[in-house]
């Protein structure tokens, strides 16, 4: 396996001569899934897909937590804003994702009571200043968020402040890889792993999908050469007909990950399973809220129903964070759906595919 790029991640010249590396080692096309959302506007702010070769097709992934979001959840969110005596907090993606009849968005405009902050402390801070008010901060994230938020939650039960609620909308993505590979339509050939996530999980995590799936993946950094140099690590799997979990991200990921954040997770969550928009039902996929912090649960406190509801008519959203059409194939793309006027959430979150190929796609 070659390892002399493992050092030079910020050489913008290193980049050419792995392309060159990828170009004289792939034999036949194949089709790359970059699982983060991160990894998708890292590929196409660098150009990355114009240097390699036309016989490797990257594809998006499931890895914008905003995009996944069951549209029932996003109601849930609406219908919280729309309670009296409640201050909704929430990071900035989710306010434009639409519901089936608003958005967060157009409930702030109504005069609800809806503030974008940068983490869960600051919802806490909020909730300090107004204990008359149920402070809900809306919890959308995968394992990268999910521990912080964990310890919000630690952090207001010693505190005793219980108008701090969270509502848990948080999903775990090795559970949704194992279901990608389950379904027909997806054809894969490898796994470009998210590195945010494995920071905390670490890579072992994904071993058994690996194994049983026969799917070559490397953890992946987010410079460009670290993309590339995961790109040809995978290369490489696939001509020596190997399958394992190489980590192109040593400098932040290691096999075990980081013991403290999931210790974290298990103290204050549960597994459920979780819908996934375009996926349906995952099996502990999802995280709630245990039992005895169950006042400071969102869903248990306000006892908001989750309805089931269909996704927006038309959007392809679903399609595309499995990798079975790309943006332009929807037949809303850039016609109904715009950063504007967005049908799905895809064109709505900094990390959604759609969003990418609109700002970056010619």
């Amino acid at each position: 396996m070659s390892k002399k790029y493992m050092d030079e991640y910020r050489d913008p010249e290193i980049a050419g001569k792995i392309a060159e590396d990828i170009r004289k080692l792939v034999s036949k096309e194949v089709r790359f899934m970059e699982v983060c959302g991160t990894h998708t506007m890292s590929i196409f702010r660098s150009g990355i897909r114009t240097i390699l070769p036309e016989s490797i097709s990257l594809l998006s992934g499931p890895g914008c937590p905003v995009c996944v979001t069951a549209q029932s959840e996003i109601n849930a969110f609406i219908e919280i804003a729309r309670m009296d005596d409640v201050i909704v907090t929430t990071f900035g993606d989710l306010m434009k994702v639409p519901g089936t009849d608003s958005s967060l968005q157009e409930e702030r405009a109504n005069g609800r009571d809806i503030r974008i902050v940068y983490s869960a402390n600051d919802a806490i801070r909020i909730a300090g200043k107004n204990p008359d008010k149920k402070v809900v901060f809306l919890g959308v994230g995968f394992e990268t968020t999910a521990p912080t938020i964990a310890a919000s939650i630690l952090v207001a039960s010693r505190m005793k402040l219980n108008n701090f609620l969270v509502y848990s909308a948080h999903k775990l993505v090795p559970p949704a890889l194992a279901a990608l590979l389950e379904a027909e339509k997806v054809e894969l050939d490898g796994f470009l792993l998210p590195g945010h996530i494995s920071v905390i999980i670490g890579s072992d995590a994904y071993v058994p999908i690996v194994e049983k799936y026969h799917m070559p993946s490397v953890v992946a950094g987010f410079e460009p050469v670290d993309l590339l140099y995961a790109i040809l690590m995978l290369v490489e799997q696939i001509r020596d007909n190997a399958v394992r979990v190489d980590n192109a991200y040593p400098r932040a990921v290691t096999r075990e990950g980081n013991e403290r954040a999931k210790k974290i997770l298990s103290d204050v969550f549960d597994t459920v399973d979780a819908a996934w928009r375009g996926i349906g039902i995952i099996a502990g996929s999802g995280l709630v809220i245990r039992d005895e912090f169950s006042s400071h649960d969102a869903r248990k406190v306000l006892d908001v129903p989750l309805r089931e509801v269909e996704d927006p008519k038309g959007c392809c959203c679903g399609d595309i964070l499995t990798g079975v059409k790309i943006p332009p194939a929807c037949p809303l793309y850039k016609k109904i759906c715009t950063p504007i006027n967005p049908v799905g959430p895809c064109m709505v979150s900094t990390e959604g595919t759609c969003a990418a190929y609109y700002r970056y796609q010619e």
